[in-house]
């Protein structure tokens, strides 16, 4: 094969795959969600962000912005005493979250759908993707006065 052709091709390819991740890292760089429409975005794998500070009283408003299809599910043992319990679905604790999930994928949040919650005990709040956990999709709200 002729050098320059062969270099021509390489640096056109290159090119070409360098192009469409500067696209995607866009997208996805560090807040998903643009405006109003929320708060908390996702990729296949991760919260964007995965660390939020809000105030009590403030309602997170969590968007799928993935082809995936995410849970949010809080950790029972991991949100401050007296806090109401959340999560897609509308279970009621962290085991029936992951149990009907296993079942029939209740539960699941499909792309663009967004849920939200409204947070009014301060404290920590750790929740987790049911389906992307092993992945370490997990987030964190922290809420103060």
């Amino acid at each position: 094969m002729n050098r320059r052709a062969y270099l021509a091709a390489v640096g056109t390819s290159l090119s070409a795959s360098l192009a469409g991740c500067t696209s995607t890292l866009g997208v996805f760089d560090d807040s998903p969600c643009s405006g109003d429409d929320c708060t908390i975005g996702m990729t296949r794998n991760e919260f964007l962000p995965r660390e939020y500070e809000a105030t009590v009283g403030e309602t997170v408003v969590w968007k799928n912005t993935s082809g995936a299809i995410h849970t949010i599910t809080a950790l029972e043992s991991g949100i401050p005493d007296g806090a109401e319990y959340f999560a897609t679905g509308g279970f009621e604790d962290d085991a029936t979250a992951r149990e009907q999930w296993r079942e029939n994928h209740s539960g699941g949040l499909d792309t663009r759908e967004t849920f939200e919650h409204t947070f009014d005990v301060p404290g920590r709040y750790e929740y987790i993707c049911i389906p992307h956990v092993n992945a370490d999709m997990v987030g964190t709200i922290i809420v103060s006065e």
